[in-house]
């Protein structure tokens, strides 16, 4: 059944589907979609042009969807789509975009802890870990199966990319290549993550490959122009090293670690 606090305010253009509770207090605003069995808790507001898929768990004072804070955001009608079974912790934020007609994107199954802030036009994929307190500046983009410590600061723009994880207090400017352990202000590379790929299923091969490839990349001396094609040589029937070499000329911002070729160290595979 459908159940609303009598606290609750409901704006009558939500779409409430079975199985939604929403607590005391909360804010559900127009034009609002939430997806069955979701529950939205205490003193939180779902804000205008809002979608949450099914399952979710928006918990104590998080406001999601509110308007973009870029200063360029005029009030335009601008959208927040957010997936199935995700965990938004106690006062998490999670903005809207800020064009007309644009979309800020959560995928499915990720965990927001406390006070994480999501910016205007962010795309965070499915399996992702947000832990306390960090930020995406606008226009991140954080993909899939990634894991982010406490009080990180990403600048806008940058990416992710997947199994990456990033230890806490750290403050990326830069995108982050896939498979990467990094951590620290300035930040530094520490290697792969190779628990996070034995966990997502690599093989002993893959896992090899890839590290081959970050040695081309951060050891060999090569510039990323002559370490990506020694890659895409040596390596392009292995899906993991195409995407990363796609990663690679893909960047805006530069890579982390790539300036100064900051050296990865041997971690045990």
């Amino acid at each position: 059944m459908l159940e609303v606090h009598r606290t609750a305010v409901v704006h009558p253009t939500a779409k409430l589907a079975e199985g939604v509770r929403i607590g005391p207090y909360a804010v559900i605003g127009e034009q609002v979609s939430i997806g069955e069995n979701t529950v939205i808790g205490p003193h939180a507001v779902v804000d205008a042009f809002s979608t949450l898929g099914r399952d979710c768990q928006v918990h104590a004072g998080a406001v999601i969807g509110g308007p973009s804070q870029d200063l360029k955001h005029q009030g335009e009608v601008s959208y927040l789509v957010i997936g199935d079974r995700n965990v938004i912790r106690e006062y998490v934020t999670i903005n809207r975009a800020t064009d007309l007609g644009d979309e800020t994107r959560i995928g499915s199954d990720n965990l927001l802890m406390a006070y994480v802030h999501v910016a205007h036009d962010c795309h965070v994929g499915n399996h992702v870990v947000l832990a306390n307190g960090v930020t995406l500046a606008g226009h991140v983009a954080i993909e899939d199966y990634v894991t982010i410590g406490g009080m990180v600061g990403l600048h806008q723009f940058i990416r992710v990319g997947k199994m990456a994880m990033i230890g806490a207090m750290s403050r990326l400017s830069q995108d982050v290549l896939p498979y990467l352990l990094v951590e620290g202000n300035p930040p530094k590379v520490y290697g792969i993550n190779s628990t996070g790929l034995r966990r997502r299923g690599l093989d002993t091969a893959t896992r090899g490959a890839i590290k081959k490839a970050y040695r081309l990349l951060y050891r060999s001396g090569l510039n990323v122009s002559q370490a990506t094609a020694q890659m895409d040589e040596a390596f392009k029937k292995i899906p993991e090293i195409a995407y990363l070499v796609r990663f690679l000329a893909g960047t805006q911002r530069g890579v982390t670690g790539l300036s100064g070729k900051s050296a990865v160290d041997d971690d045990d595979d």
